[in-house]
């Protein structure tokens, strides 16, 4: 591979017209240029050629293009109606490049990055062998330089006129693309109009980050096959982003003018640490230990203050107790759970992966996230979300504030079981530092698979409880009425968790519970997870996993009644 200074293609011969295909409305050429291609009456966003890409993207002036010595231009002497040379020959005059990827070094935002640009012009964006040997080059370049990689994928699949060696591109990317995975380097595919088949099926769906454009058609067989396979009607949106974002199978849709920001903003969340933004209105670090504050509480009064429906919740907390925030959605194999939130933060100069429960406040809002209960595949993309931690070398907040895990028979069906077990392990094995904090209630097994962590946080107004207090009172008491009694039996509230150890610190609220003053509950947050962030840092792997272990295993071996518990280790010391 050599670099090159790229010079922009060859301009095709002005088009004054266009006719957009999604409306058919008449745009006039100028217009749309200045429209990055998208329709300005319906929204549709036109194909773009890999320059018009590369320009629209990078910082100007910044791509420099990797050139590939020639490799076999023709593996199979295939012939069709015409000599495949031929073909290769006109898709190189129509598009303005030699094959159907190109790759280069650029600036985002003025961060260095690798990128591999498809082209829908050249034979449909198909792979063969050299837009393998391409994309395999640039994955290749990002290890090596230590940089993310960005690609944008447009293509019809495999090159049919290179047979079973087109076939075997998909592992040689997919092994590239595992290499990037193993250093733990961001990579970022953007999922345009269309996508199918091997590319699909290989490396556009295996970075890091998925992000397809608004309306892009994605999926393994292109419609007309699967119409004429199973011979059944499919879906009005089948295989547009829409879609597949509903289903968990990409993180994000945005807009072509979105694309370049959201580029920029995850680079710098998964670089070096970013200055911390100022949180309006304050005025200094929370108080380290508030223990006069939060005291023994009436624990039914506890439970009552932790489902008070305007308490803030995990989305509150993200927008004013962290600097950024950038959603991930999805669990990659079913679809996204609102229950549950997550994605790449930044909070006092550093980035953090957050996962929370999100039970919304309006009916609709609670009705639309199953009031904070998450169904398997929610807890599958908090599972994706530690991975993507672990793999980036980030740190891992948890949020919690679930009635419990949803107990429905299609949660059953898919493995709720199974998904809040694994959690638990992985979480309990992660090579990250880990810091919950219960912000409301603290549901049984669908709080815990949040809670495996090194610093448990528990708001002064929040609980953890192995079963509802009106399920623990209808099953012991036979009756739901005896709420109260069975939470007081049980000991729920913050003062209880930290006297028994399980609480490493226990925050303070504004008088009256969080939701009286949401901004001084945030700056109370945010202080105490700084602290607790900045204590583990410099913590080594083996120390960070060796500490969790016995911490896990001497929870409740010396519970005695509370009376006789001696107060925890000072905020800061490791066991």
């Amino acid at each position: 591979m050599t670099q090159a200074r790229s010079t922009s293609a060859p301009a095709a011969e002005r088009v004054e017209w266009v006719l957009c295909p999604a409306c058919g409305w008449l745009l006039y050429g100028k217009r749309l240029d200045r429209n990055m291609h998208v329709c300005p009456e319906c929204d549709h966003h036109l194909r773009l050629g890999a320059r018009a890409r590369i320009d629209l993207l990078v910082d100007p002036g910044s791509f420099t293009e990797t050139t590939f010595p020639p490799g076999a231009p023709d593996p199979l002497t295939f012939i069709d109606l015409r000599e495949y040379p031929e073909r290769l020959q006109e898709a190189a005059r129509r598009s303005g490049g030699s094959e159907a990827v190109v790759v280069g070094t650029a600036r985002l935002g003025g961060a260095d990055v690798v990128l591999a640009i498809m082209d829908f012009a050249f034979l449909g964006g198909s792979m063969g062998v050299e837009v393998g040997r391409r994309v395999s080059g640039a994955a290749a370049l990002a290890l090596e330089r230590g940089l993310p990689l960005v690609t944008v994928c447009a293509s019809g699949g495999a090159r049919m006129q290179e047979g079973v060696f087109s076939l075997f591109q998909m592992a040689r990317v997919s092994h590239a693309f595992g290499r990037l995975r193993e250093a733990g380097l961001l990579s970022v595919c953007v999922l345009t109009d269309p996508t199918y088949g091997g590319v699909s099926a290989s490396f556009a769906t295996l970075a890091s980050v998925l992000v397809a454009e608004r309306g892009a058609h994605i999926g393994f067989a292109g419609p007309r096959v699967v119409q004429e396979t199973i011979r059944a009607e499919l879906p009005r949106n089948f295989q547009t982003a829409e879609f597949l974002l509903e289903h968990g199978l990409v993180d994000r849709v945005e807009s072509r003018a979105e694309l370049r920001p959201l580029l920029i903003r995850l680079i710098a969340l998964h670089g070096a640490a970013a200055p911390p933004a100022p949180v309006p209105g304050d005025d200094g670090p929370a108080p380290a230990e508030p223990h006069s504050a939060s005291g023994h509480q009436d624990p039914w009064e506890v439970v009552e203050r932790a489902r008070v429906v305007d308490r803030p919740t995990t989305l509150d907390y993200l927008h004013t107790a962290f600097d950024d925030f950038i959603e991930l959605h999805g669990d990659r194999a079913f679809a996204d759970d609102p229950a549950v939130v997550g994605g790449i933060a930044s909070i006092g100069g550093r980035s953090v992966v957050v996962i929370g429960h999100e039970k919304g406040h309006t009916v609709r809002e609670r009705v639309a996230r199953n009031f904070g209960m998450p169904h398997p595949e929610g807890y599958r993309k908090a599972l994706r979300l530690l991975e993507h931690a672990e793999a980036s070398s980030l740190p891992v907040v948890t949020l919690v504030d679930t009635p419990g895990a949803h107990p429905g028979p299609e949660a059953e069906e898919r493995g709720q079981s199974h998904a809040i077990a694994e959690i638990i392990m992985r979480s309990s094995r992660l090579r990250v530092p880990v810091v919950a904090v219960v912000t409301g209630e603290g549901g049984s097994g669908g709080a815990l698979a949040l809670c495996t962590s090194d610093r448990l946080l528990v708001l002064q107004n929040a609980y953890l409880s192995v079963i509802s207090p009106e399920g623990c009172a209808a099953i012991l008491w036979r009756t739901a009425t005896a709420a109260p009694t069975a939470a007081r039996a049980m000991r729920l509230g913050a003062a209880h968790l930290r006297e028994s150890g399980i609480a490493t610190s226990v925050v303070a609220e504004p008088p009256g519970g969080a939701q009286t003053d949401p901004m001084a509950a945030a700056r109370l947050l945010r202080s105490a997870l700084v602290r607790e962030l900045d204590d583990l840092a410099g913590v080594e792997v083996a120390d960070l996993l060796d500490a969790r272990a016995r911490r896990l295993a001497g929870i409740g071996d010396d519970a005695r009644p509370l009376r006789t518990l001696q107060p925890a280790a000072p905020l800061g010391s490791r066991p």
